[in-house]
């Protein structure tokens, strides 16, 4: 089952989120080459080459073990967004239990 996935791209110095899409690619092809590559001659974009990087890497362990690369996306996209949503629950729970965001009513 092919997985999406939102990335900023750059769009000359402009961050705008974009979805792509991942499947199990070709052994000898990047998985967002040809995404990347439409991104650019119709759009005037780019994916950003720390993410070209990450999915490269991907591949290449989905390969040497042998297992669905787009089920190690899944896994990998699942993870992250649950790390940042465990973030912004940190995030919230320290502001709300900082004593200088708590009103007092003892003046």
């Amino acid at each position: 089952m092919v997985q999406k996935f939102t990335a900023k791209c750059d769009f000359g110095g402009r961050k705008i989120p974009v979805t792509l899409y991942i499947g199990n690619p070709s052994p000898n092809t990047h998985p967002l080459e040809f995404q990347n590559r439409w991104l650019s001659k119709e759009k005037g974009g780019a994916v950003p080459s720390d993410i070209m990087e990450s999915f490269n890497k991907l591949q290449k362990i989905s390969n040497e073990s042998k297992v669905s690369f787009e089920e190690l996306c899944k896994y990998v996209i699942d993870e992250l967004q649950s790390s940042g949503e465990i973030e912004n629950d940190f995030n919230k729970a320290t502001q709300f239990s900082d004593p200088k965001n708590t009103q007092s009513d003892n003046k």
